[in-house]
């Protein structure tokens, strides 16, 4: 056993193992740079020794050769294992295996005290931190999935003519699919959730930080192996890559595969550490009634998020395996079901759109109170919403097996499902227009973007009605109206309202003013754009053009050129929002610590919040939204006055 010590941290004496050496120890020499240095050299070792250990003309009974799918397997594996290292994922444990565990002043230097702009390159523990690396990631995944959107919509808007080759097209479908996914999965829950959640319920930091930080760097690990199957053939069987023809595609797919699978262990490791939080370090007196509603959506997306995620990654390790190790998951030549997968594949695939959707529409349920001056209203019809939502979303995934012949018999049982899903999501609407009734508004950004929400959620939810459908989803399943109707739910409601929540926060997390004139005008650019890019693809799905498709008829030219020049009006208005959040985060004006006069306990901490968020832990004694409520001891106050005021009336 090592030798301890005493140390007061927070005003309390606890015992902590002996301080060897400086703080930190060898996380003073590690970064991002040795973490790439790591990764990029542990993934060259094990492709060379792959390679020199697999014969090349090794293979399993039914696919192809397997010598190169090794050794990119290898090399990925490397790489993640490599990177964590090199970052200092694994340095908290080891110390603790070797009987050396953290003292504070480790633990401090570990969130990143003293340490400036270098802190943001580092395995940094503070929430803050993580949640300031996190919005950089997802900026950078976004516009990723972003420019291979852009290159899809330009040979989409040339008729008859391959700008690219149709191999590349199908690669960038997956990969913008899969990549915008990712992003959106991570768009609230990542940077918002991180950073405001502990200040929000009164914590000084998550309930794991070291957990908090390998969620962020495992996202690094995945979008790192996405990218590089671009240069190993591509993901040419669209995003939900079905087995088992994606057992016969490129090696690419393999770099999918590990992908998913490392992106899963981050949201999971991410859920409990959120789930966790919300439940155990909620400040003295801050009951579930006095709860605010944002810490209700991440709680709820990350319930979804545990439960669902591992089946999208059993999915993709069992055809990891039937394509490394011959195994028959997926094979029907074996015995294998393709139906397993897609019943995996979709468990997934529904309750991810709501981990999206639940954090930004709660985003808004937040900030609207703020901008409206008065109470969130029926707060308890909003939790009904997002706890109607979390039951309702494992129940609906076979809406997209409809057409393949799988259970026919469960068709209208899951019709029944997907409609009633809308139930609790029309709560949520309703709490939010409820809310804006005969509000006194103060026109900011963050509220502008709430009508914008609303109405691409309403066009979503009702074309989500019809695809919902048995007899309609026959007419429209695989068109071009499906891929207009996610949109309208992924990016008209997720995205946009992600822009909401960076907008509010922006002030909070930078410590400046963003700057609203210029980022508003990016924003509407890009609603407006959206509007055009996506009302066309819903008439090209009504005339019947299906969806990726590198060519097709001259009826659908119309509709493709129009939605080209949305996609580019898009782009342009994101690189305006982007520009205004660059520009003010570098030069903006200092913010205050409350710029917009909120309740809630994150605005009530300095700007920049100090690393212990609370020198003194709050406590927590109304419900977050009572706007234009007045205090009872105001309300006492003033009724001692009105006495005083008769008294003097009445003696005169």
């Amino acid at each position: 056993m090592s030798a301890t010590t005493t140390a007061m941290v927070f005003g309390t004496e606890i015992h902590q193992p002996v301080q060897h050496g400086k703080p930190g120890g060898i996380m003073r020499r590690l970064n991002i740079v040795t973490g790439l240095i790591g990764g990029i050299g542990l993934a060259a070792v094990a492709g060379v020794v792959t390679n020199a250990l697999v014969p090349s003309g090794a293979s399993t009974a039914t696919f192809a050769p397997v010598a190169p799918d090794l050794v990119y397997l290898a090399m990925l594996v490397g790489w993640t294992i490599g990177f964590s290292v090199g970052i200092g994922a694994f340095v908290g444990p080891i110390r603790w295996f070797l009987g050396r565990d953290l003292t504070h002043a480790d633990a401090e230097y570990m969130a990143g005290k003293d340490l400036g702009w270098v802190r943001y390159f580092k395995f940094t523990t503070d929430h803050k931190v993580v949640g300031i690396q996190y919005l950089v990631v997802f900026a950078i995944i976004l516009g990723f999935g972003g420019l291979l959107a852009m290159l899809i919509r330009t040979e989409l808007g040339v008729t008859w003519a391959e700008v690219f080759s149709p191999g590349f097209y199908n690669s960038m479908i997956g990969t913008h699919g899969i990549a915008m996914i990712i992003a959106m999965i991570i768009s609230v829950m990542g940077p918002i959730a991180n950073f405001i959640m502990p200040i929000m319920i009164g914590a000084r930091d998550m309930a794991f930080p070291r957990l908090n930080a390998l969620s962020l760097w495992l996202v690094v690990v995945a979008a790192v192996m996405l990218i590089s199957t671009l240069f190993q053939g591509g993901i040419q069987d669209g995003w939900s890559v079905y087995q088992p023809l994606a057992s016969q595609a490129p090696p690419a797919m393999l770099g999918y595969q590990m992908t998913i699978i490392v992106f899963a262990i981050s949201t999971g490791v991410a859920s409990v550490n959120l789930i966790v939080t919300a439940l155990t370090m909620r400040a003295k007196g801050m009951t579930w009634s006095r709860t605010p509603i944002f810490v209700y959506g991440v709680f709820g997306a990350a319930l979804m998020g545990l439960y669902a995620f591992p089946f999208f990654q059993y999915s993709q390790i069992m055809a990891l395996t039937d394509r490394i190790f011959d195994t028959s998951f997926f094979n029907p030549l074996q015995g294998g079901s393709v139906w397993l997968y897609e019943n995996l594949f979709w468990l997934l695939g529904h309750p991810e759109v709501y981990v999206i959707l639940i954090p930004s529409t709660a985003i808004l349920l937040e900030l609207m109170p703020v901008f409206l001056r008065k109470p969130l209203f029926s707060f308890n019809f909003a939790i009904a919403g997002i706890v109607g939502v979390v039951a309702l979303s494992g129940l609906v995934w076979a809406h997209h097996m409809y057409m393949t012949g799988w259970a026919p018999a469960a068709n209208y049982p899951f019709m029944l499902s997907t409609e009633m899903i809308s139930i609790p999501v029309g709560f949520l609407v309703l709490v939010m227009i409820g809310t804006m009734w005969r509000g006194l508004v103060w026109t900011r950004l963050p509220v502008m973007a709430v009508y914008a929400v609303i109405f691409n959620k309403m066009i979503g939810g009702v074309t989500g009605i019809y695809l919902s459908d048995v007899p309609a989803n026959q007419f429209f399943h695989g068109s071009m109206f499906v891929v207009a109707h996610f949109h309208y739910m992924l990016m008209g409601a997720g995205l946009f309202g992600a822009m909401a929540g960076l907008a509010f926060y922006f002030p909070k997390m930078t410590g400046r003013i963003l700057d609203e004139r210029t980022a508003s005008i990016g924003f509407w650019t890009a609603f407006v754009g959206f509007q055009i890019t996506f009302m066309a693809m819903f008439v090209a799905g009504l005339q019947g053009m299906p969806r990726r498709v590198l060519q097709f008829d001259s009826l659908f030219n119309a509709p493709n050129w129009i939605s080209t020049i949305g996609a580019y009006i898009i782009g342009l208005g994101m690189l305006v929002f982007a520009g205004a959040v660059i520009s003010s985060w570098i030069s903006g004006d200092k913010a205050p610590a409350n710029p917009f006069g909120s309740k809630s306990l994150e605005w009530q901490t300095p700007t920049p919040v100090p690393l212990e968020n609370f020198a003194v832990l709050p406590v927590v004694t109304e419900r977050p939204y009572n706007y234009g409520v007045a205090d009872p001891y105001e309300k006492e106050l003033a009724a001692i006055d009105g006495d005083l005021d008769v008294q003097k009336v009445g003696s005169q």
